[in-house]
């Protein structure tokens, strides 16, 4: 007997009310880790990194996946400006969360590289749901092996820290140094977006500049517009393929209190999703939003911004794997 084809459709709100069943991203399927490669027909699986090990103030981020997963149960079928329909384009699943050890952070790292290792192996595009900004390091270690890949990094801090405390390497303010260092990251084809906030010292932003990213600081941003910062970034990151990072601290606080670093200033919910939809077409091969802190956010506010902007990226990916 033929094997029935499995449904990655999302259950429908007509069928289950959306505060009931078991919360997925997206009331997609889950899937485990060790079921992605016998099921051979998954094109973009999305995953929870409940991890905060390399924050440097306010941890909370770890339970960030859990509060997405519970707020995505909002998202429909159909973009209302686009059209896109994402789980009509794609095999969208819930891969679930990656293993991590909360007390030890170089362990959580190879954790996390080994899964999204079997991810990339099994030819599945990651959407990734974090966890802080450092999860982005065993990520991209795990996907960026063939060649480094550009970027496209929304944040109020650009994340090219060297050390901390003197010694520490890695944390959510180091992991695109290190990413560069190790050749994962084309720093000519990076674009970072709202950079913004105090510094430790003026040479803080040297680094970057000397590798040759484009650091689009919030007053250039507001300076420019939408439209054209949108431009610059196409620019930047070319036809290559490249890696979209979302820090929810490049916003402005008031849309996404619920954050380990706030920084006043930012741009809104709406001109992220705008900017967001002016990707459409770059060769993304995978995404994430990062340090959504529960804790200082119980409404869940911003976990619904983080959500809809996973949303936002899943069909820009969806409309990838269509066209492929």
């Amino acid at each position: 007997m033929a094997k029935k084809p499995r449904s990655y459709k999302p259950v429908s709100g007509f069928v289950l009310p959306r505060f009931a069943g078991i919360p997925t991203f997206m009331r997609l399927p889950h899937v485990p880790l060790e079921e992605i490669a016998a099921a051979g027909d998954i094109d973009i699986g999305l995953i929870g990194v409940p991890w905060d090990g390399g924050t440097t103030n306010r941890a909370g981020a770890r339970h960030g996946p859990r509060q997405i997963r519970d707020l995505s149960t909002l998202m429909r079928n159909v973009h209302h400006v686009s059209g896109i329909k994402p789980f009509d384009m794609a095999n969208c699943a819930d891969l679930g969360d990656t293993p991590v050890n909360p007390i030890d952070l170089n362990d959580s790292i190879g954790r996390i590289e080994a899964f999204y290792r079997e991810v990339h192996d099994a030819g599945v595009l990651p959407l990734s749901a974090g966890g802080d900004h450092l999860i982005t390091l065993p990520i991209m270690r795990a996907i960026a092996g063939e060649r480094p890949l550009g970027m496209v990094h929304f944040d109020a801090h650009t994340d090219t820290n060297d050390r901390y405390f003197g010694e520490h390497k890695l944390t959510h303010g180091t992991p695109f140094r290190r990413a560069i260092e190790e050749g994962l990251l084309d720093p000519k084809r990076t674009v970072q977006i709202g950079i913004r906030g105090s510094l430790y010292t003026a040479q803080d932003m040297d680094w970057g500049y000397e590798q040759g990213i484009r650091v689009i600081t919030i007053e250039e941003y507001f300076d420019l517009g939408v439209e054209a910062v949108i431009a610059e970034a196409r620019r930047v990151v070319g036809d290559g393929p490249t890696y979209l990072s979302f820090d929810v601290d490049g916003l402005d606080p008031v849309y996404a209190p619920g954050t380990g670093t706030p920084e006043i200033g930012g741009y809104t919910t709406h001109e992220a999703q705008r900017m967001i939809r002016g990707l459409r077409g770059v060769n993304l091969i995978g995404g994430d939003v990062v340090e959504v802190a529960p804790p200082f956010d119980p409404s869940g506010a911003t976990a619904l911004v983080g959500a809809t902007l996973m949303y936002e990226i899943l069909c820009l990916l969806a409309e990838i794997v269509a066209k492929q």
